[in-house]
């Protein structure tokens, strides 16, 4: 019988989600990139492909996708 792995679950609760749109806030907001653009989709793919490889502490997060975008936060406030 096979069985089904319920312990690693591949959906986003409500937390999940919480944790991604703040850092997707955060990092857009700071680059002054328009959520809804190109740009926009683009940071936010990434903020979902590093969460679900494990990346779930905010801050951490923030920093590898803006790493990942060559988004310097520092400079741009």
């Amino acid at each position: 019988m096979k069985t089904f792995g319920f312990d690693k679950p591949d959906y986003f609760g409500a937390a999940d989600l919480r944790i991604c749109q703040s850092v997707f806030d955060i990092v857009a907001s700071k680059a002054g990139v328009e959520p809804t653009s190109e740009e926009g989709e683009r940071i936010a793919a990434i903020v979902v492909q590093l969460y679900r490889q494990g990346v779930k502490e905010p801050d951490r997060l923030r920093v590898l996708v803006e790493s990942a975008r060559g988004i310097n936060i520092a400079n741009a406030a």
